[in-house]
């Protein structure tokens, strides 16, 4: 039997302005966006660049709908990483993040298993960024 981790969910507040910082900041593609009949939600998907698409593990965007899960927007994990983003050129691409504006609250640092640096999304969930050895 073969599976596969097809989707990690991410509690939104707004589609449009997750969608805004995760295209230009992280350079993420768009996968999908359609609407859901019946209803005012969409189904949103995105993958960083370079990602197999619909053929790997994509973000499915979930706007949060009630006050139970807007606590949960930037805090996904309760304060700890919550998912790890990789990378062949941390140097390059870290420049090029700081440059559009994403907030690391650590530099790229050398690490047994790679070199690694932790950069916030736009609610403030913790990101580690990886170029692994």
């Amino acid at each position: 039997m073969k599976q596969s981790l097809v989707h990690v969910t991410l509690v939104v507040k707004d589609y449009d302005e997750t969608l805004e910082f995760y295209i230009n900041k992280l350079n993420f593609v768009l996968i999908s966006d359609l609407a859901l009949p019946g209803t005012d939600d969409r189904w949103v998907e995105i993958a960083p660049p370079g990602s197999p698409g619909k053929e790997g593990t994509t973000i499915a965007l979930s706007k949060a709908n009630d006050t139970k899960r807007e606590s949960f927007i930037g805090n996904q994990t309760g304060g700890k990483v919550f998912l790890f983003l990789g990378t062949a050129d941390i140097w390059k691409d870290y420049d090029e993040m700081v440059s559009k504006g994403v907030e690391f609250v650590q530099s790229p640092v050398d690490q047994p298993y790679g070199i690694v640096a932790i950069f916030k999304d736009l609610y403030g969930n913790l990101w580690d960024f990886i170029q692994r050895k």
